[in-house]
């Protein structure tokens, strides 16, 4: 079966049948309405026939770059229109020879001085079309969609009469990107009514006024009555509305074509055309693109990213060429209903490069045709398969046309991350009837990760928030400095207690060292840096090891902060590296931040996110988090990997850590002072919108005893001297998760006579946070425990008269117990109060 029967006998078929004729009255590049469309029978009460273009690539296997160089050909018109220079000489016959088969180089554009003009496309088949028209003009484009992105409101939506899916979406990622001043260009594939585009002028004139809107379409078939209608409705809003296309006429129907049409198919109906091939192998190529970088222009194209989309488009279709790589010599390159444009730039890119090889586009649709194996005839075979996304209006049959019985060895389906689900099972079962091989090639959803990016609150960043470089890390918080917040811990876990309200509402007084508690930081550091380096190097090791190199670190604000730290400049100094680092908040009870999780995965690849902290105690924040991720997962559909690395997890609660000793982190003697000067997180809904991150507090007025860099910086260097014995630690520990530490912590609540697991805070970094935030009833420490892990944990109990008491069998080196009177420092696993009678 060749791509098309010649335009003539396409047209003449349902011409014979249907008595629907095509007549030309104008073109400006010199082409007959049958040199751009043919003709078929729509399975559509709306409208009994269908335009089946011959430069669209939606129904027909064509060209790519016949497909590209129309589009950019449209363009050009249109930039004729606006006065942005005369369409180049020849164009017009150009795409005839195109369509002939001499198609090398014909899509491509020569740079022109920008056109002010924003472009609007229509979902689906002018999507790409769109996107060619606005390249043409180097205008930012916007096209309509069926696909709504939690936490992403639309603009603007209208509806598009005719077709057989009619509503429309407009999800911009800046909303004030159809406000960009000049002339709004609104493009599809044809022009019937003019309808779509006045619903839309309507709409959208109603929020911005212009002073033009041009409407641009491969073809122009709109009757007197309708531009009667369109110059009627600018006259109304007082407003120009130009008509461009690449041919113009009418189309001739006799009165009685819908009840013509209902007779045809139903005498042509039956069983599919009889071309059935062997079950074909599928396989899968993740494309590599990178995450910042739409792959469409769902939520917006802006020019300036351009180049940026040439260089991945050649590394993607490097990536594809390998994978096509043997005796192929017809491809055809399916594009997925929306997503058009990167395809069509990779089958050209392609057909460019793969010269011995037949490489064809088209895409999936919504549009049911009548298929009729005739060579007379423009849509010889159909596939049927359900809905492989999740639009709007919900699911439905979907179609691919004139793939089977088309001769192609492979068939490449270009499916971004949301719709390469397993909804896409039925479409590949259709395909690999269709074609021995198929090829699932994967793109990110990156156009709505960046929409997301987008429209969420930014990160923070030093020294106008903490007191860690800019390059550090990205605090992904709300600055609530001036709100007042802190109260002494008595009479806050009183409040808390009495009223049954959650602890990360509030903030307890930030602890201030004495003059001696200080000198004993210093001790530590001096004693601790070059263990802290060993368990930094390795926990890194590991870290880029499960993640393959590529590795996003996330740690939870404040502990894990300084680590990841640390573990970013392993990673640069030792692999020259550049890890980035966001710091997240988590609560217990609550989860973790949602909007931050967002904010990730808007600029990264959740795969490649690893959540750090600073030490297990008895690993209810691993657990918290795992439970967060699961909820993150079912309410958005973005899944984070769960795994939590530590530099030191006592509690035998991860598989990714430094060490398992429970010894003194310096980072963890000091609040504030050694965490950047920011403060604990807080979760608080009378302050902090649905749409906000959790907040936090940045203690600038601190600035003179902190001494968050000095840590930071004595580890680093240690890094050097570590090294040996970092390569000598195994890569992946043998030892899974016990969680011994839990077991422990139940044995000590019910021995203590407590009751409640929340209370018992296990091993050094816990128990210096009880004595440092919360009312402390005692200190255990294990007999036998090394007594220079201790000197700062007897220094704090000392200071606040807390007893300290030696005991046996503790896994950890001590433990902290919060008194039962004042329950809500530590509170319950839901994070408010647990009521306890006071021992």
């Amino acid at each position: 079966m060749t791509a098309l029967a010649e335009s003539s006998g396409t047209a003449a078929w349902v011409a014979e049948r249907l008595d629907v004729r095509l007549r030309t009255t104008s073109s400006p590049v010199g082409l007959d309405l049958t040199d751009l469309v043919g003709l078929a029978v729509r399975r559509n009460p709306r409208r009994a026939h269908l335009l089946v273009s011959r430069v669209l690539g939606k129904h027909v296997p064509t060209d790519p770059r016949v497909v590209r160089g129309a589009g950019l050909l449209l363009g050009e018109v249109v930039r004729a229109a606006l006065g942005g220079g005369d369409v180049p000489p020849g164009r017009g016959e150009a795409l005839l020879s195109a369509l002939s088969g001499s198609a090398e180089g014909f899509g491509d554009v020569d740079p022109r001085e920008p056109v002010p003009a924003v472009v609007l496309g229509y979902a689906e088949t002018a999507t790409a079309l769109g996107q060619q028209v606005a390249e043409a003009l180097g205008a930012p484009v916007l096209h309509s969609t069926r696909r709504r992105v939690p936490g992403l409101e639309p603009v603007g939506g209208f509806e598009e009469e005719h077709s057989h899916a009619t509503s429309h979406l407009l999800l911009p990622a800046d909303p004030t990107l159809l406000r960009f001043p000049g002339t709004l260009v609104l493009v599809d594939d044809e022009l019937t009514t003019g309808r779509t585009a006045l619903n839309t002028i309507a709409a959208l004139h109603a929020g911005q006024p212009r002073d033009r809107y041009v409407v641009a379409a491969l073809v122009d078939l709109r009757t007197p009555d309708d531009v009667a209608a369109m110059t009627a409705v600018a006259e109304r809003l007082g407003t120009r509305i130009d008509v461009v296309a690449l041919a113009a006429g009418t189309v001739e129907l006799p009165d009685d074509v819908g009840t013509r049409a209902a007779d045809l198919i139903a005498a042509l109906d039956g069983p599919a055309p009889g071309r059935v091939v062997p079950v074909g192998a599928t396989a899968r190529v993740p494309l590599p693109w990178p995450a910042d970088l739409p792959e469409s222009a769902r939520h917006g194209w802006d020019p300036a990213d351009d180049a940026a989309r040439s260089l991945a488009v050649a590394v993607a279709t490097e990536t594809l060429a390998a994978a096509l790589a043997g005796d192929a010599s017809r491809v055809l390159v399916l594009g997925t209903e929306e997503l058009l444009d990167v395809p069509q730039r990779l089958a050209a890119a392609l057909a460019d490069g793969l010269p011995s090889v037949d490489v064809r586009f088209s895409s999936t649709t919504r549009s049911p045709v009548l298929a009729v194996d005739d060579e007379g005839y423009a849509i010889r075979t159909a596939l049927s398969f359900d809905a492989h996304d999740e639009p709007e209006d919900g699911p439905g049959p979907r179609f691919a046309y004139n793939v089977a019985g088309g001769g192609f060895d492979v068939v490449v389906v270009v499916l971004d991350e949301r719709a390469g689900t397993p909804a896409a099972d039925a479409l590949l079962a259709a395909l690999a009837t269709a074609a021995p091989r198929v090829l699932v090639a994967t793109l990110p959803d990156a156009a709505a990760r960046v929409a997301r990016g987008r429209s969420l609150p930014p990160a923070l960043h030093g020294p106008e928030f903490g007191s860690y470089a800019a390059d550090e890390v990205s605090w992904l918080l709300t600055d609530l400095s001036d709100v007042a917040l802190e109260a002494p811990v008595e009479e806050r876990e009183e409040a808390i207690q009495s009223g049954g309200a959650h602890y990360a509402e509030s903030l307890p007084v930030e602890y201030q060292p004495s003059a001696t508690y200080a000198a004993l930081f210093e001790e530590a550091l001096a004693d601790a840096a070059e263990r802290v380096a060993l368990a930094v190097g390795i926990v890194t090791e590991r870290a880029l090891a499960a993640r393959g190199g590529s590795l996003t670190l996330v740690s939870l604000a404040r502990a894990g902060t300084p680590i990841g730290i640390l573990m970013r400049r392993w990673a640069q100094q030792v692999h020259g590296i550049d890890v980035p680092h966001y710091a997240v908040s988590i609560v217990r009870g609550r989860g973790v931040d949602h909007v931050a999780l967002q904010h990730v995965a808007a600029h990264h690849d959740p795969a490649s996110v690893l959540f750090v902290d600073g030490w297990t105690g008895k690993g209810a924040i691993a657990r918290e988090l795992a439970a967060a991720l699961v909820e993150h997962r079912a309410t958005t559909g973005v899944d984070f990997p769960a795994d939590l690395a530590v530099l030191a997890d006592p509690g035998h609660c991860v598989t990714l850590y430094g060490t398992r000793d429970d010894f003194l982190i310096p980072s963890a003697c000091l609040n504030s002072t050694v965490s950047g000067l920011v403060s604990r997180t807080v979760l608080n809904r009378e302050i902090l919108r649905e749409d906000q991150f959790h907040g936090a507090k940045f203690y600038a007025e601190l600035a003179g005893a902190d001494v968050s860099n000095r840590f930071l910086d004595a580890v680093t260097a240690r890094f050097d001297g570590v090294r040996t014995a970092v390569a000598a630690a195994p890569a992946a520990p043998d030892d899974a998760p016990d969680w011994r530490g839990w077991a422990a912590v139940e044995r000590v609540s019910v021995e203590q006579g407590i009751g409640d697991v929340n209370l018992v805070k296990p091993g050094v970094g816990e128990t210096t946070r009880v004595l440092l935030r919360r009312v402390p009833w005692k200190v255990l420490v294990r007999a036998g425990a090394d007594p220079a892990d201790l000197v700062h944990i007897r220094h704090l109990a000392a200071e606040r008269g807390v007893p300290v008491e030696e005991v046996p069998d503790l896994p950890y080196s001590c433990m902290g117990l919060i008194h039962p009177a004042y329950t809500a420092g530590a509170t319950g696993a839901s994070g408010t109060a647990v009521r306890t009678v006071t021992p």
